[in-house]
């Protein structure tokens, strides 16, 4: 697929629990948002915007050179965000999208084509996404932590916080172990049906939002990742953890 097929969009809320403006945490005299969008820009996409809620965050980036739209402030989701900036920057039903959080300023750029790519191969297809193996038992049990499974035919069979696939002899999970990374491609069509869809009973229980699309029976492809991805920045220790890589 030609790197020009795709457009990135990054969701970003000024407001965040465990870290409070997150968005605009400084790494390395750069704020987040801008480092993220680095790693978007370095993917050769069509397009690459940051929707967000926040003037503050939307004049960074535009400060910047970057593209940002103000969005909905009442959205529930980082997702029906991304629906209504595909419907505002007029994409195509077909056009792949990638949403790339704010807070994965480390995301490789070849792992951003490659879920692009992953879901421009198969037509019938709604969603696509990546995963790395469980680096060991303790990440496997770590409910923060999530795992998915899927067929050979890389569809994705089920996303849970709990420890899956449960070995019946005991043990870890081993080379089955699998834990999914939170970058996805959507067709702009399958953002446009996401907002009609209700929450789940399964996306309620796990609070795993990918689930209400999965129970809608959705198709979601799932690959490995071709490059390391880190872990996202959630917590203090995760932005103090990556402000030491920059040393």
């Amino acid at each position: 697929m030609n790197n020009k097929e795709f457009h990135i969009l990054i969701p970003a809320r000024l407001d965040s629990t465990r870290l409070p403006r997150k968005a605009l945490a400084d790494l390395g005299g750069r704020p987040m948002i801008l480092r993220t969008l680095d790693r978007a820009l370095d993917s050769g996409a069509a397009s690459v915007t940051v929707a967000t809620d926040s003037e503050e965050i939307a004049a960074v980036v535009r400060n910047a050179g970057g593209e940002a739209m103000l969005t909905d402030p009442a959205h529930r989701s980082g997702t029906d965000r991304l629906a209504e900036a595909a419907v505002r920057l007029g994409l195509d039903s077909s056009a792949v999208v990638v949403n790339l959080q704010g807070d994965e300023p480390a995301m490789p750029a070849a792992c951003l084509r490659q879920v692009a790519a992953l879901l421009a191969e198969d037509e019938a297809a709604d969603m696509a996404t990546l995963w790395q193996p469980l680096a060991d038992e303790a990440q496997w049990r770590d409910p923060n932590v999530v795992k998915l499974v899927a067929d050979y035919k890389r569809r994705a069979l089920y996303f849970s916080r709990a420890p899956i696939p449960w070995p019946r002899a005991g043990g870890g999970p081993g080379e089955a172990g699998c834990r999914h990374v939170g970058l996805y491609a959507y067709r702009a069509s399958s953002l446009a049906a996401w907002t009609k869809l209700p929450e789940s009973r399964l996306e309620a229980l796990e609070s795993l939002e990918q689930l209400r699309a999965l129970e809608a029976g959705w198709r979601i492809l799932a690959d490995r990742a071709c490059a390391p991805i880190p872990v996202g920045i959630d917590t203090p220790e995760d932005l103090e953890r990556f402000r030491a890589t920059l040393d």
